[in-house]
């Protein structure tokens, strides 16, 4: 009876371990493998809603560039110079999306006099790369973009970043834990931290259930050993603490995707020059599209404080 005993308990804790084995692999995938919006998809949105003009696009004078990536890998990247000036602003898609997604704020910072570089994430667009890390490897990459600005344009080139949601994220890990290179920072919707992050998701999530605190533990185990990094590095509040630049936090209020209470964090935690606009209308990434004078008012406002 004993040993028939602890076979059963062997049987049961060796398919307890395979579901969780399971739940681990099946919430890492989802997080390193997020599903990307098609190319044509983006370009299609962006035409049809008038964010891109083709022919105006097409008649800027551009360079089309790879970069390579510390990770192993080739970064497309569009430099676009229409003003004879050494003052740019290189843009951070978020997660899903591509370049394609950053020409509208191009727009508007090719109109106040700044010249441009767009490109595409790893894994995203036309780049390399096997997964995505939410600002982990990606704040490498961008430091190759701007390492590739700064030969170009030599060193005493004037340059920002603005990023969108994930490449808020990477744009603030960057400056606060690669090197504080750029001229001022801003980061549109940005996540404070990715555990909370994910805390926040699979709450709203209905096919995952138990605790989230499992399943990020779980997610958390598996990423590092799957794609040799750690969730808790990525925490954009504790980057935000060492950033000595001006960066303006942006947020529209009634984000359902990333809470603008964590800008709201990152605003406070920031020490030194810094801005804040909590826009009234749009969700999560539609702060521009949905309040355009007031952001570009504010972006104008935030050079001007700071001698930009």
């Amino acid at each position: 009876m004993k040993k028939r005993a602890l076979l059963i308990g062997s049987a049961v804790a060796g398919a307890a371990g395979a579901l969780t084995a399971g739940l681990g692999f099946y919430l890492s995938n989802r997080i390193m493998y997020m599903a990307i919006k098609e190319d044509t998809v983006i370009l299609e949105r962006e035409v049809s809603a008038k964010r891109l003009i083709l022919k105006e696009y097409d008649s800027l004078p551009k360079e089309e560039i790879w970069i390579q990536s510390p990770q192993g890998y080739q970064i497309k990247t569009i430099i676009v110079h229409p003003h004879p000036s050494k003052r740019y602003v290189i843009f951070c898609h978020g997660v899903t999306e591509n370049k394609v997604n950053s020409i509208k704020y191009m727009n508007l910072f090719l109109s106040k006099g700044f010249n441009a570089i767009i490109f595409d994430h790893r894994r995203h667009g036309e780049s390399g790369g096997r997964t995505t890390s939410y600002g982990f490897y990606e704040k490498l990459d961008l430091k190759a973009v701007v390492d590739t600005l700064i030969q170009r344009e030599g060193e005493d080139v004037i340059f920002g970043i603005h990023g969108e949601s994930m490449g808020a994220a990477t744009a603030l890990l960057y400056a606060g834990s690669v090197e504080d290179r750029a001229d001022f920072y801003i980061a549109d919707c940005p996540f404070s931290d990715f555990r909370e992050q994910l805390a926040f998701m699979i709450q709203k999530d209905r096919e995952v259930v138990g605790s989230p605190r499992l399943a990020i533990s779980l997610a958390a185990f598996f990423i590092r050993l799957r794609d040799g990094y750690s969730i808790h590095s990525v925490s954009p509040k504790e980057a935000t603490a060492s950033i000595k630049k001006p960066v303006l936090f942006i947020h529209s209020k009634n984000d359902g995707f990333i809470p603008s209470h964590m800008t709201e964090q990152l605003y406070e935690i920031k020490i030194g020059p810094k801005k804040l606009f909590i826009a009234e209308n749009g969700d999560h990434a539609q702060s521009y599209v949905a309040n355009e004078e007031e952001y570009s008012r504010c972006i104008d406002d935030f050079l001007a404080e700071n001698g930009l």
